[in-house]
């Protein structure tokens, strides 16, 4: 963990673990923390060792948002335009860089995932959350409209209705519910939790890394382009992913009838 910030980075077997770890304020992100993690993961967008990225949290919560106080703990309103300023280069490049990493992005939320640490578990490929975690969209309730990428995440996940339960009403969501909803990927006994996201981050991180990336890429550009568009994409996918180890690892191992080994090559 770097000096000033609440961020612990570990690499093992190809899997970059982000644990964010400021227990005090419920693993709420201050600016220090918010910089960091978007260097981290810049980081990791150009480095080949990677398979896979964990983000999870220490402690009873995942993440209960931004710290406004520590951001703006000099005091009085900030100048004007300064969030617009200041959020594409914190916070919403947080957001960018989890939904364009070309690798798989598992998140794993106990507690409440509120705000910011909503829209990180959002962003993830994949989050497995325990069933009564909370996940919250709280900016009506304090004055604000939404931002991180609230309003893009949520009616592409579950659809306008419940976007608008959330986001309108400020309703909170069980985490059984936003896997019955669609909004993450699965929910399980608090007591299962760990062993099961680490079972998900093993299984992507042995997988066709490349392949995995440029199919994450297809899924992100799919709802923004006409069909014929998206057709041109998945054949220029193909192609690159063609001429990779993995894919003749993949006809390989079909061949053979046996498990593919691949090595993300």
């Amino acid at each position: 963990m770097s000096a000033g910030t609440a961020v612990h980075r570990d690499v093992r077997d190809g899997v970059l673990t982000l644990r964010l770890d400021r227990q005090a304020k419920r693993n709420a992100l201050d600016r220090a923390s918010i910089e960091h993690l978007v260097a981290l993961l810049e980081e990791a967008s150009t480095d080949d060792s990677l398979r896979a990225v964990h983000l999870t949290a220490a402690g009873a919560d995942f993440c209960a948002g931004s710290d406004w106080v520590a951001s703006n703990a000099g005091g009085g309103r900030p100048r004007p335009a300064s969030l617009v300023r200041r959020l594409p280069l914190q916070s919403h490049r947080l957001i960018e860089l989890l939904l364009t990493l070309q690798l798989p992005v598992v998140a794993t939320v106990r507690g409440v995932a509120a705000g910011l640490g909503c829209q990180l578990a959002l962003a993830a490929d994949f989050t497995v959350a325990a069933e009564d975690a909370v996940f919250w969209a709280p900016f009506v309730r304090r004055g604000f409209t939404p931002d991180s990428g609230a309003s893009w995440l949520l009616p592409r996940l579950v659809g306008l209705a419940r976007a608008r339960r959330m986001l309108l009403l400020g309703e909170k969501v069980s985490g059984a519910t936003a896997a019955g909803w669609g909004l993450i990927h699965e929910a399980v006994p608090a007591a299962d939790l760990d062993a099961r996201a680490l079972e998900l981050v093993a299984s992507l991180g042995r997988g066709p890394t490349v392949a995995l990336g440029l199919t994450k890429q297809g899924l992100l550009r799919s709802a923004e382009v006409p069909l014929a568009r998206a057709l041109a994409d998945e054949a220029f996918g193909l192609e690159l992913a063609s001429r990779t180890a993995d894919f003749r690892e993949g006809l390989a191992a079909f061949a053979d009838r046996r498990d593919p080994d691949f090595t993300g090559r």
